[in-house]
């Protein structure tokens, strides 16, 4: 959550974006009205608010920067955005609109919710489509015996045991003709996994839905 508003998030997250297509120029104001579907004056106002607050620096008749305050808050918003997505398509399989879904969410989320959710996801890089997921700020942490976690979260050299899949009848079949199920025994080595000291391979989708224990 944020003592700032969800709209002013989203300009900030906005901006981000900019920057992050085009890191050297300046975020236009007819450019950022665009992008938030609302009008070259509404957005002045509100880039000078974000200013006054020291998210952003503005340049009158030109358009705004972020701060590094405002970078480290942008970058946070679109890291709950594309955790979301992940959780919304790759775990539960949402239906609808996951981009909006997540967008409606990623304002109502903590930073000890986020550290839960990036944990479970395996600290998730790169989204679908390849493109880098912020990680400024990012808590990296396995709490230690009994952790549950996705197997693409699993640390090197540790023993687990495949606790329950998250998945359907078929891909459950699939896991079992490589010889996993529940109960197996996973460890990761040098990059790779192995159960039962046998290397196996997951797909991106399942690497998320296999949730070991560790031991």
């Amino acid at each position: 959550m944020s003592d700032i508003s969800e709209f002013e998030e989203m300009y900030l997250k906005r901006i981000f974006e900019a920057h992050s297509e085009n890191p050297d120029e300046i975020v236009k104001t007819t450019q950022l009205a665009e992008l938030m579907g609302v009008s070259p004056a509404s957005t002045t106002e509100m880039v000078q608010r974000l200013s006054n607050a020291d998210y952003v620096t503005y340049i009158p008749y030109k358009g705004c920067r972020l701060t590094s305050l405002g970078f480290r808050h942008a970058s946070r918003i679109k890291r709950r955005e594309e955790l979301l997505r992940i959780l919304l398509s790759d775990i539960i399989r949402y239906e609808g609109d996951v981009a909006a879904a997540a967008c409606k969410l990623e304002h109502n989320i903590d930073q000890e919710l986020e550290a839960s959710l990036d944990r479970m996801l395996g600290y998730p890089e790169r989204n679908k489509e390849g493109e880098s997921i912020p990680i400024v700020d990012r808590d990296m942490k396995i709490t230690g015996v009994n952790t549950l976690l996705p197997v693409t979260a699993l640390p090197e050299n540790v023993d687990s045991v495949v606790e329950f899949i998250i998945s359907s009848g078929v891909a459950k079949k699939t896991l079992g003709d490589i010889g996993l199920s529940i109960g197996s025994k996973i460890t990761k080595e040098s990059g790779k996994y192995y159960c039962e000291g046998c290397e196996i391979q997951f797909s991106r989708e399942l690497s998320y839905k296999v949730i070991v224990r560790i031991d």
